[in-house]
């Protein structure tokens, strides 16, 4: 049993992240004991224009936000990509066995390249076939996917699958998914049929880690809301995308379901629920903004653990690669 997952390093890390996926992965260490390994995906930033320098400090910067959140660099194996080249040399062998047709299906490369399809870079293009290299690459059992991944892990089994039939070997263990709890799908505080991201212009729209008990409030306070009051029962949500948000946001942070959080609050408006809100949030992230303040000017140190990382991610890859490179005959 292994995992494995990662995460660009375009930005601050915000609740939406947190929820939906890192706090996970924290949990994962206990549940998968020394089997766990995320990463920093360096190397699918690139897909698009970054400035180095940008990209350097935010690899660090995320580096730092992931030992803050919980990840333990002595019980997970914790490194980005470029560190480890094995990643973007099988991403090439595979290449060679995923079809054109397969990544024309990709849903997410027409959303990102918009109608400047012509003008995306291959890599934009391509990157599933990379982050299918990312997870065959160490064999992984589980992969820890949003609604959104679905369709990527698909093609990182399809292409585990023909690769092997292709051999007649049985090189790469075709992973499963873990799916993260739908109440983890955090929504934009300003919109709530969409996703918090760190690509909104709005930074009211986000709850950054390392934003301040103050600011925290203020954006909860701010948040967009209507003006009935909370059900008792989470059924009474249906058409209230903002409403919802709120109240899976609670339950995400108390571990509850949004059942039981509308029952506690059943009849209040929003004036009585967001402090309640904000309160909680603030009490959640606290310690790891202090963490991450603490971590972040440290490059040292966060060097010190990527590099450890990727030492030992390495170490795990080198078979997977030897033997791809032997079933298809190539010689080293």
């Amino acid at each position: 049993m292994r995992v494995v997952s990662g995460i660009q390093p375009t930005g601050n890390l915000h609740l939406g992240n947190y929820l939906g996926a890192i706090r996970n992965w924290v949990r994962m260490q206990d549940d998968f004991a020394g089997d766990t390994l995320y990463f920093l995906a360096d190397l699918h930033a690139i897909t698009v224009h970054n400035d180095p320098a940008a990209l350097t400090a935010n690899t660090r910067e995320m580096a730092a936000a992931l030992i803050a959140c919980g990840i333990d660099p002595t019980r997970s194996i914790l490194f980005n990509q470029a560190r480890v080249p094995a990643h973007a040399e099988l991403a090439w062998l595979l290449f060679c066995t995923a079809r054109i047709g397969w990544l024309n299906r990709m849903t997410q490369f027409k959303e990102k390249s918009g109608k400047n399809r012509e003008g995306a870079s291959v890599g934009l293009f391509s990157y599933p076939v990379l982050q299918a290299a990312d997870v065959l690459l160490y064999q992984a059992t589980h992969v820890p996917v949003g609604d959104d991944q679905k369709q990527h892990l698909e093609l990182a089994r399809d292409i585990a699958t023909k690769f092997n039939l292709d051999t007649g070997t049985e090189t790469f263990t075709a992973p499963e998914p873990i799916i993260p709890p739908a109440a983890a799908r955090i929504m934009s505080l300003r919109d709530g049929t969409a996703k918090m991201s760190k690509s909104d212009p709005s930074d009211a729209s986000r709850i950054n880690l390392i934003d301040d008990a103050d600011t925290i409030m203020q954006k909860i306070r701010k948040a967009k809301t209507d003006a009935e009051p909370l059900p008792s029962e989470a059924k009474g949500l249906e058409g209230r995308a903002e409403a919802a948000n709120l109240v899976s946001i609670f339950a995400a942070l108390t571990d509850d379901s949004a059942d039981a959080v509308c029952a506690r609050f059943a009849g209040q408006g929003f004036g009585a629920f967001k402090p309640a809100l904000g309160e909680r949030l603030v009490e959640t992230l606290r310690p790891i903004r202090e963490r991450f303040v603490a971590l972040k000017d440290d490059s040292a140190a966060i060097d010190a653990a990527l590099v450890k990382g990727a030492e030992r991610a390495t170490a795990l890859a080198h078979p997977t690669l030897t033997a791809t490179y032997a079933a298809l005959g190539l010689c080293r």
